[in-house]
């Protein structure tokens, strides 16, 4: 044994480089989950405000009397103000298409949401909801 060796303390190059390979890895597995998981919670923020501006277009229906869409659309600023204001930079929300028994509300993906599988979403006065895949709604 040499006396005057000194006692290695530390970590190697080595180690640290592996210790890094692992983080990489980890993080590549989890940043796409991360992102798909983002993007199915502003999908169902979308869904959830198309739903609440349908249920406002029944509301101004029944409200009216006159039983007929046509004069009961409120304006689209209006239905939009009932939305949580984050979800109205990633879906927009044109004017719903009203007649006089029947709408059709759309909420049309924008920005960092333009790229989801479902594309736009709408519900009608019937409650059916486009598109029906699994997982859209």
């Amino acid at each position: 044994m040499y006396r005057n060796a000194r006692k290695a303390s530390g970590f190697s190059l080595i180690e640290l480089m592996v210790v890094v390979a692992i983080m990489g890895i980890l993080a590549a597995i989890a940043l796409p989950s991360y992102n798909d998981h983002q993007r199915k919670t502003r999908r169902a923020a979308g869904a959830a405000c198309a739903t609440a501006i349908a249920q406002q277009l029944e509301r101004h229906y029944t409200a009216a009397g006159q039983l007929t869409y046509n004069t009961a659309t409120p304006a689209v600023n209006v239905l939009t103000s009932i939305c949580d204001p984050e979800t109205l930079t990633f879906y927009s929300f044109p004017a719903p298409t009203v007649g006089a028994k029947t709408f059709t509300v759309s909420a049309s993906p924008t920005g960092k949401q333009a790229g989801d599988s479902c594309g736009t979403l709408s519900i009608n006065q019937a409650g059916t909801k486009s598109p029906s895949t699994a997982g859209c709604w």
